[in-house]
């Protein structure tokens, strides 16, 4: 069973680049039941998740996140 999905480049929102998996259909029907729970589509839920893996991931090792802006913090001295 293939499932696919794009990624999304959040500052473009530009959803051209397909990204093709293997899975099995138990973990298909469970990937789709936890979508269906969250109340958004399959591709969105296994994209959202990709995401907080590979923040966690990269930027556990130091490394920049690509499709994260990085937060400009002010000191607010008033």
């Amino acid at each position: 069973m293939t499932l696919s999905c794009q990624l999304q480049h959040k500052e473009i929102m530009s959803k051209d680049q397909l990204l093709q998996i293997r899975v099995s259909e138990a973990e298909k029907q469970s990937f789709a039941a936890a979508a269906e729970l969250a109340g958004i589509p399959l591709s969105a839920w296994v994209r959202e998740r990709l995401r907080l893996a590979a923040i966690r991931d990269l930027e556990s090792a130091g490394q920049k996140v690509p499709f994260v802006k990085p937060l400009r913090l002010s000191e607010n001295n008033g």
